[in-house]
């Protein structure tokens, strides 16, 4: 089945970019449709605007920025690169981490970025003691991945990390469909409310022992998957995504439909990992 877009003023930013890069605002597309554009990648200065702690350990700093007016973003879980503030030798690059702007709006110049706390890196470490007119640069994101919003349902799963794209994700599908997520946390107080059109079972997974992927994989069993075409989409830390992925596959869920990607790994959390075997 193909689906045709036509671009309006209202028409969001991930749709009006998949139909560019098809053929156009009249082009048609694939039922399911996982469409890849790349983005024209330059620094911009961010300066905090304000702070707010969405629970104990998730920190939400809202950005001004002047140059956003060509800022692009199209696929929830797209990332910046943000370059962390601090003394570089010379020839060096110094400290970079990867982060989903998790709300922006290009006409109002602002962009929200979320910081999962229990992470001792650099970057949490500047976010916990940002103030208000404290700046710092990103660049990015390179490109974006945008799923198709004409899946019958959807699953995300995933560990504190992945709450910047899930609640993104939430808050831009379409009325009405069916939404279900699982999320690793470390006690209920991290429980986020989020403002979705969506029909969404939230499942907070707070966490038991040190094993995080029979945690995820034990929740996720005991929800059967639902009749129609899904998309699955995880992100945890490296290993944990590998595994909760290979146990849906197990399931039966198509390889196609399913997405994981690492946001850490274990002894080196500036890493961001793709799994595709």
């Amino acid at each position: 089945m193909m689906t045709k877009i036509h671009d309006t003023a209202d028409t969001p930013q991930w749709q009006r970019l998949a139909g560019a890069a098809i053929g156009g605002g009249e082009a048609r597309m694939t039922r399911h449709q996982i469409t890849r554009v790349r983005h024209e990648t330059r620094r911009r200065t961010l300066t905090v605007d304000r702070i707010e702690d969405v629970t104990p350990g998730m920190r939400r700093i809202h950005f001004t920025c002047a140059d956003l007016a060509d800022f692009a973003s199209a696929g929830f879980d797209d990332h910046v690169k943000m370059f962390i503030p601090g003394p570089v030798a010379p020839g060096e690059r110094g400290m970079m981490r990867d982060f989903t702007p998790r709300r922006f709006d290009q006409a109002a110049g602002t962009i929200a970025i979320d910081y999962a706390l229990h992470d001792a890196g650099p970057a949490v470490a500047w976010a916990i003691a940002a103030r208000p007119g404290d700046s710092l640069e990103i660049g990015g994101p390179r490109g974006s991945a945008i799923i198709a919003d004409d899946f019958d349902w959807y699953w995300f799963i995933g560990d504190a990390t992945a709450l910047p794209a899930i609640g993104r994700r939430l808050e831009e599908l379409r009325d009405g469909v069916p939404a279900v997520s699982f999320v690793l946390v470390d006690s209920p107080a991290e429980a986020q409310e989020i403002v979705t059109q969506t029909d969404w079972t939230p499942h907070w997974v707070v966490r038991s022992g040190s094993d995080d992927a029979a945690n995820l994989i034990a929740a996720t069993a005991d929800v059967p998957l639902p009749r129609g075409d899904g998309f699955i989409w995880i992100a945890a830390e490296a290993g944990v995504a590998r595994a909760v992925r290979t146990a849906i596959e197990a399931r039966g869920h198509p390889r196609a439909w399913l997405k994981a990607s690492g946001y850490w790994q274990r002894g080196d959390e500036g890493v961001h990992v793709k799994i595709e075997d």
